[in-house]
C-alpha cells in the first residue's frame, strides 16, 4: 500500500476531478471524486514482484491507475476510464500526461456502444432490484444512468465524448430528487437506448481503437524511464 501511494505522490502524470462536478451535476453536497494516472518507473518491472496496477488514496474519493493498466482499459472502451481523459476539471498534468491527452481519439471506437450500454444494463438490473425490494430506485444512480446513455448516444453521433450535461442538468437533477416517476425514467432509458442503437449504425467512429499508436506511446514512456536510470548513451 505504501509503495502504491508513493507512486501516486511522486509519479502522477495526470489527475482530474470526475463525478457530478465533471458532469455539470454538482450540488452543494457533492463529493470531490479524483482520478489519476501514474507511471511506475521501468526498473520496477524488472523484478519478480511487479508494481501495483492501481491505488486508492491518499485522499478520500481518490483512485489512480498505472499507465499501462489505464491504457488497457481505455482500449477496451471502459466508460469510467475513457471519461477521465475528457474531464473539464484537470488538476495536474505533466508533459507525458499531455501526450496521453493528445491520444484521446486513439482510444475511441465503435466498441463504446457495447461497453457503455453493457454497463448501463448492469446498472439497470440493480435499479430494478431496488424497485422490487424497496418500491423505488436509488434516484441518484438512475440520474447517472440516464446521463451515461445520453453520453453514449452523443459520442456515437459525433465521435466526440463530452462530459458536461449542459441543458439537461435540471431535468437530470429532478430525477435525482425523485420528482420524476420511475415509469417515466424507464421510458427515457428506452428512448436513449434506441437512439444510441440508431447512432451506432452510422457513427463516424472507427471499428477499432488505434492500438498501434497507443502501444508506441507506452513504449516511448517506458524507454524514457529506463534511460533516466542507465543514461542515454547505454
Amino acid at each position: 500500500m505504501t509503495e502504491a501511494l508513493d507512486l501516486v505522490r511522486d509519479h502522477t502524470i495526470y489527475s482530474c476531478v470526475m463525478g457530478s462536478r465533471a458532469f455539470g451535476l454538482a450540488t452543494d453536497g457533492s463529493d470531490i471524486d479524483r482520478r489519476g494516472i501514474f507511471v511506475a518507473p521501468t526498473p520496477m518491472f524488472w523484478r519478480f514482484e511487479k508494481p501495483p496496477t492501481h491505488a486508492d488514496g491518499p485522499a478520500d474519493e481518490q483512485f489512480s491507475w498505472e499507465l499501462e493498466r489505464f491504457c488497457e482499459l481505455a482500449l477496451r472502451a471502459n466508460p469510467n476510464v475513457l471519461e477521465c481523459l475528457h474531464s473539464p476539471l484537470v488538476e495536474h498534468v505533466t508533459d507525458t500526461g499531455r501526450e496521453l491527452l493528445a491520444l484521446r481519439e486513439a482510444f475511441l471506437s465503435r466498441q463504446v456502444h457495447a461497453t457503455f450500454t453493457g454497463y448501463a444494463t448492469g446498472q439497470r438490473k440493480k435499479l430494478d432490484a431496488d424497485v422490487r425490494q424497496y418500491g423505488a430506485p436509488r434516484w441518484k444512480h438512475a440520474m447517472h444512468l440516464l446521463r451515461l446513455l445520453a453520453s453514449c448516444r452523443d459520442l456515437l453521433r459525433t465521435g466526440r465524448l463530452t462530459l458536461d450535461v449542459g441543458e439537461d442538468r435540471e431535468a437530470l437533477l429532478a430525477v435525482k430528487r425523485g420528482e420524476v416517476s420511475w415509469d417515466d425514467v424507464v421510458a427515457r432509458m428506452a428512448r436513449l437506448g434506441g437512439e444510441a442503437e440508431e447512432a451506432a449504425a452510422r457513427t463516424p467512429l472507427p471499428a477499432e481503437p488505434d492500438r498501434a499508436r497507443v502501444a508506441d506511446f507506452l513504449f516511448g514512456v517506458r524507454r524514457a524511464s529506463a534511460l533516466q536510470l542507465v543514461g542515454p548513451s547505454a
